[in-house]
């Protein structure tokens, strides 16, 4: 009889898990654990909204185990002496975890693998977060890919419709004292500001297949057009679900491919413009996984001497709070601070005033989003921000700079997101809802700030600053 310590992270899930199956095929003792490690991924430790999450999904995975007579072993502390720690008391044999791929992530694994290893112990990691590892993947001349189309052409190619696994049986679960109960990690904010995180989500592994569900019976049948539009549930709302792990990409492509089968052959929904978004997900992991540095530092060093403006404490303080005066930027903000999401184009649009029109350095933007996201992600959060600023792989043009007006009335014609977010202007004219400086009665009226820059004159400015960077 042996026993096996299966090791939960980010892959909070029974289903399509491959460590927890491997363990269960070998072993018929199996110990579920999670420990809780703040501080020891160094600035990039999980935020207050990935916290508020986490919490939520472990309580989720507790209920799922312990309807099979099962219990999630809760611990706080060093991982690898709370490990020894299970060893000893379980007399296991084995450790069994899912890879992870942020760079200290990816250290510390490393250590802990070494260790365990001298104390005699097996030690099992599997692949569960991405379709495929970021290393299986490279040019013809063996190099990482730095542009995501040819990156794409090639995972695209390998993808299949392999079933995924079906949550395990184990043989026997073994439940030890000296659990923690959930509330002793600490996640949930002390002074209570999640109730509209609540209120808009479902953490777990059924909320996961529950908005798989929604988005194959609705959004993907439009995901081409609808995904750029803010005030429509157009998108499938998986990414914070995805990040933790409580569903795999192959899971939600076999599920996409099933729907597709399913539906009549004219109206079958293109699911390959959702696929390919999935594909920037691994992208993102690729590029972190060979360049660690990027999590921090510009994947274009030609950047490092490009003229950030000074840090502006009250502008970026405006801007976290919604109260720049520019409709959509504020909508966004908002959104983000009420639950913890915001739709992809406008992330994009916020991301592009702070880093172009303020010219404040990106990584002011990806520390707030990381902490107020509850599907902060370090290598989507890098490649999102790298690519708006125009420092990072395959990025956008340093002329681009999104118009939030112009953005706004193309991708919110009828004002119904910015009315959403923006109380003060829901009685509005239309033709004034997304330019409301155009008449100072209603800024005064309603509270509403007058714009914090000017949109013109801050877009030349940056195109200046990345002419005399570029003239180098």
């Amino acid at each position: 009889m042996t026993t096996a310590i299966v090791l939960f992270r980010r892959d909070l899930r029974l289903a399509d898990n491959p460590a927890l199956v491997a363990a269960c095929a070998a072993h018929t003792r199996i110990l579920p654990v999670f420990i809780h490690a703040p501080g020891k991924d160094d600035q990039w430790s999980d935020g207050a909204a990935s916290r508020w999450w986490l919490h939520h999904a472990l309580a989720s995975l507790q209920a799922r185990l312990q309807q099979r007579q099962a219990s999630l072993h809760l611990r706080q502390g060093d991982i690898l002496r709370v490990l020894l720690e299970l060893i000893k008391q379980s007399d296991a044999q084995a450790v069994y975890w899912n890879r992870l791929y942020e760079p200290a992530v990816i250290a510390r694994d490393t250590l802990i693998k070494t260790a365990l290893r001298e104390h005699g112990i097996e030690v099992h990691s599997h692949a569960a977060a991405l379709w495929s590892e970021p290393w299986q993947i490279s040019t013809q001349q063996d190099e990482p890919y730095r542009v995501f189309t040819p990156y794409w052409r090639n995972l695209r190619a390998r993808l299949n419709t392999t079933a995924p696994l079906p949550a395990p049986a184990a043989p026997q679960w073994v439940v030890l004292p000296g659990s923690l109960p959930l509330p002793a990690l600490g996640l949930l904010p002390r002074i209570r500001w999640d109730s509209g995180l609540t209120d808009t989500w479902q953490p777990g592994e059924q909320g996961a297949q529950e908005m798989l569900e929604l988005f194959c019976d609705d959004a993907v049948n439009d995901y081409a057009h609808a995904r750029d539009l803010p005030a429509r549930h157009g998108t499938s709302r998986l990414s914070p679900h995805l990040h933790f792990g409580e569903i795999s990409p192959r899971q939600i492509h076999f599920a996409l491919q099933e729907h597709s089968q399913r539906m009549d052959a004219r109206r079958r929904p293109d699911i390959e413009p959702y696929l390919r978004e999935l594909g920037w997900r691994e992208f993102a992991h690729h590029l972190l996984y060979h360049f660690p540095h990027t999590a921090t530092e510009n994947f274009n060093p030609r950047f490092d001497g490009f003229a950030w403006a000074p840090a502006d404490e009250a502008q970026l303080t405006r801007w976290q709070q919604g109260r720049t005066g520019i409709p959509l930027i504020d909508a966004g903000m908002r959104e983000l601070w009420h639950t913890g999401w915001m739709h992809n184009r406008v992330r994009m649009i916020v991301a592009s005033l702070l880093t172009k029109n303020l010219r404040q350095h990106w990584l002011q933007g990806a520390r707030w989003f990381w902490d107020t996201l509850v599907d902060a992600d370090l290598a989507n959060n890098t490649l999102g921000w790298q690519w708006v600023a125009g420092c990072g792989a395959d990025a956008a043009p340093y002329f681009r700079v999104f118009n939030p007006v112009t953005q706004a009335k193309k991708f919110d014609p009828d004002g119904i997101y910015l009315r959403r977010w923006l109380p003060e202007l829901a009685d509005a004219p239309l033709d004034l809802l997304h330019e409301p400086w155009k008449d100072p009665a209603l800024l005064t009226r309603s509270g509403y700030p007058a714009p914090m820059i000017d949109l013109a004159v801050s877009r030349q400015a940056a195109l200046d600053a990345f002419q005399a960077l570029h003239g180098r």
